[in-house]
């Protein structure tokens, strides 16, 4: 019996597991997140991110191949081979030391070797060329993480934007919800006046018209929505639809104290750019110079056919100088000499664009500071016109068109006044972007 009921328990156990990680997973996807948490998801998981650190470690492995070139080269071979050509088999007889008077020179006969043999190579001198190659490597390297820090600051405004056009376009909706709402209680109104006989049929008509265009605007607003969220997930590189974000988070950015900007990442990017383009024009210009290396190795060497052994050793300094390479060296200076000149006048552009970029942010900001206290007004305005326009269009004192010219103004101003309440907020995180600023204070 002790032994049914432990069974049962576990059976009981096994079918309920999977009810409770469907809890789980439905729990893990309910999450709201913030706008910190969204930026720093980004960093971690976007495929921009991904990719900008895949270079990173493909550039790091090139600095330690490129300082490969200070160290000696230690190498270990071996072979093995047969042969009757007189001069290899005598050159055998030789390393197995087994020469005696009664060898034919011209016809020593078969003989095999089995050579193993250990050589050390290190080069003293290229022409400065290796530590040339280093220096363009650990530049190529810190222009790799900077272009990260870039990526970074760029998509961390990206995804303030979307967070913040998430919440327009839910306040979109709202808006519009609102001005469905109120065409609704204008409408009943409407239609017990038509009863009574005190509304023209063409007046009702209107006002179910404008409910039928408010409907419309209702759907497209949600629409935006779906989209606007669609494309927060894409730059997170997430594709579950269930992940939503928290509006009431302290997600405003904040306004830069100072309109002193720090040095942008794509600055100090192609300041590495020139550093690695002058440094491979050093490495080129080496080619003009001699190299000079040292070597040293030792042999043995046994067979069977002679049933002989020795070994030997060799070491010395070799000089290598280039007369003449039918113009490659000129060839590849002129294109190291334009691909330096070619990266300091993207410096140039880049700066300009930069400036660029921080008059628009600046003129953008001020832009959407006035419109949101113009629209502030607007709403509070159309808010009390359309009260009054109610309650005497209840009364019968207006007509029909007039109260939908006062609802629909009511409508544009909310949908101004949450588009300029977004503007601004991305117009602080635009700014904080241009002047390579993070978009919070960590």
């Amino acid at each position: 019996m002790k032994y049914m009921k432990t069974i049962n328990i576990l059976t009981g156990l096994f079918l309920l597991f999977p009810l409770l990680s469907t809890a789980q997973s439905a729990g893990a996807t309910d999450n709201k997140w913030t706008v910190q948490e969204a930026i720093h998801f980004a960093f971690d998981h976007s495929p921009d991110s991904t990719i900008a650190q895949k270079r990173i470690e493909i550039a790091e492995a090139l600095v330690s191949q490129s300082r490969s070139g200070q160290y000696p080269q230690v190498h270990l071979i071996g072979e093995y081979s047969q042969t009757n050509n007189p001069m290899y088999s005598f050159g055998n007889i030789l390393n197995q030391g087994e020469f005696d008077n009664s060898i034919d020179f011209n016809n020593p006969g078969r003989t095999d070797n089995l050579q193993i043999k250990a050589e050390i190579r290190y080069r003293l001198y290229n022409g400065g060329g290796v530590n040339a190659g280093i220096r363009a490597s650990e530049a190529q390297s810190n222009g790799s993480r900077l272009m990260l820090k870039s990526i970074h600051n760029k998509m961390a405004f990206e995804v303030t934007r979307l967070f913040h056009m998430i919440i327009q376009a839910k306040e979109m909706m709202t808006a519009r919800e609102k001005a469905l709402k109120a065409i609704g209680v204008s409408l009943t109104v409407a239609k017990a006046r038509f009863d009574a006989g005190d509304l023209l049929k063409q007046d009702l008509l209107n006002i179910e018209l404008q409910e039928s265009m408010a409907k419309d605007n209702l759907i497209q607003a949600r629409h935006d929505l779906a989209l606007t969220q669609r494309g927060f997930l894409n730059l997170l590189g997430l594709t579950d639809p269930s992940v939503t974000i928290d509006p009431s988070s302290d997600c405003k950015p904040q306004m830069p104290e100072t309109h002193n900007p720090v040095t942008r990442p794509e600055i100090l990017q192609i300041e590495a750019m020139i550093q690695a383009a002058e440094a491979k024009l050093e490495q080129v210009k080496s080619g003009k110079r001699p190299v000079i290396d040292t070597f040293a190795n030792y042999q043995f060497n046994t067979g069977s056919v002679l049933d002989g052994s020795g070994d030997s050793w060799m070491a010395g300094i070799r000089l290598d100088y280039t007369l003449f390479d039918g113009g490659r060296l000129s060839s590849g200076l002129q294109v190291a000499l334009a691909n330096v000149l070619k990266a300091k006048e993207e410096k140039k552009k880049i700066i300009l664009a930069i400036n660029l970029e921080m008059e628009q942010a600046r003129l953008g900001f001020q832009q959407a500071d006035e419109k949101l206290q113009v629209t502030g007004k607007m709403v509070d305005l159309a808010t009390e016109s359309a009260r009054l326009s109610r309650i005497r269009f209840k009364e019968g004192v207006i007509l029909a068109s007039d109260l939908i010219d006062v609802e629909t103004r009511l409508t544009d101003a909310r949908v101004q006044q949450s588009a300029a309440s977004a503007m601004r907020k991305i117009a602080i995180a635009d700014l904080r972007r241009a002047m390579g600023l993070p978009q919070f204070e960590e």
